[in-house]
């Protein structure tokens, strides 16, 4: 494997090169080392050995990646999730900085005739990999999403900064229960995130990973307006950890969630892809026409896509990271402050986490 490795203080993180996935993250904190990131148990499995069709992204399904667009590249031929997540990427810059170090990363085709750069920036003694992606050129319009995925042995439990609503899909990702299973239903919505329909009529509670759920689910999170950054916290309780992905929501205002436990039996999950959960920001629907198109979240007025074109760059920042555990249930709430990060616990307790307040860009103004 072609890999890029970046360091600073306490923190190290990997890159495929040939997809652009983040391979490995690792994170040094109170005499421990955290790994928030999945890796597929079929990465490095022989090719022969796996599905034929299967896009080379899923292949080397790991970490984090880009997708442009998210899900299905139906204007723009191209695999799921796009180009951007299932071929190579060059490296333009890779050094260390006064406080860490900084990598650019371009990626060998173009999408939508934009190029495209991914920017990691990592600081001495922070415990989060800062993520800016550039769009320079094209035509058209493009969604984005970013797929972290982490897992756990013994589930966790999750916290969210304030969400307007929540919603499935029209139908579920494996219908056939020769092929699968699922827990929610669809199409369903719910403004109570402990209180979401499931296919048998009951309510299940989406700040809960349970392992007994075996199923496969995919749900859509909208963010509410409330001037800070978008966050998603997951106290995963074998790990002893807590894992943190944050955003800006004017970029990127939806928040889907991948539920992947146990619930695909055909090759190459096999029902062992278990205890997965993706948390993946975005600016889209599902599949870049329908993100281009009339969609039900452009109904709600959040926008699914970027405009592109030739003399413009379109950006967006995305921040990932882990820091031990304190206590079993993730933060109440969480806020970005000159140089940290304040984590504030039910009981009024709060523990600081050093944090490049200004890097979201909160407050700024996005172009559609």
């Amino acid at each position: 494997m072609d890999t890029l490795t970046i360091k600073a203080e306490g923190i190290t993180v990997s890159v495929d090169l040939s997809v652009g996935h983040l391979a490995d993250m690792e994170i040094e904190a109170g005499g421990r080392r955290l790994k928030p990131l999945h890796r597929a148990p079929w990465v490095g499995d022989p090719r022969e050995t796996l599905p034929a069709n299967l896009p080379y992204g899923t292949v080397r399904l790991s970490g984090d990646f880009l997708c442009a667009p998210f899900s299905a590249s139906d204007v723009e031929d191209a695999p799921l999730h796009g180009w951007s997540a299932n071929s190579a990427w060059e490296v333009r810059d890779s050094q260390a900085t006064a406080d860490g170090w900084r990598a650019v990363l371009r990626l060998r085709r173009k999408i939508m005739g934009a190029s495209v750069d991914k920017i990691l920036t990592l600081r001495d003694g922070h415990p989060f990999l800062y993520q800016e992606h550039v769009f320079s050129g094209g035509a058209g319009a493009i969604s984005v999403a970013h797929h972290p995925m982490t897992v756990m042995k013994a589930g966790g439990r999750l916290a969210f900064s304030p969400k307007r609503l929540a919603a499935t899909l029209q139908d579920p990702l494996e219908p056939d229960p020769a092929r699968g299973r699922f827990l929610f239903a669809y199409p369903a919505r719910s403004t109570d995130l402990t209180r979401f329909p499931t296919a048998a009529g009951a309510t299940t509670d989406l700040t809960a990973y349970r392992m007994e759920d075996r199923r496969e689910d995919f749900i859509t999170l909208i963010e509410e307006d409330h001037g800070g950054p978008g966050w998603t916290a997951l106290a995963r309780e074998a790990e002893d950890d807590l894992v943190l992905v944050l955003k800006n929501p004017a970029e990127l205002p939806v928040t889907m969630l991948w539920f992947s436990n146990g619930g695909r039996d055909y090759a190459p999950w096999s029902g062992r892809h278990i205890g997965v959960l993706g948390i993946e920001d975005g600016r889209s629907a599902v599949g870049h026409a329908a993100s281009l198109g009339d969609n039900w979240l452009k109904r709600e007025s959040v926008p699914t896509a970027f405009t592109l074109a030739e003399g413009r760059a379109v950006s967006f920042r995305h921040v990932i990271g882990a820091v031990p555990r304190a206590g079993r249930e993730p933060p109440a709430s969480l806020a970005a402050e000159a140089g940290r990060m304040r984590l504030s616990a039910a009981d009024g307790a709060t523990r600081d986490i050093p944090f490049d307040g200004a890097f979201l860009r909160i407050g700024r103004t996005v172009a559609p």
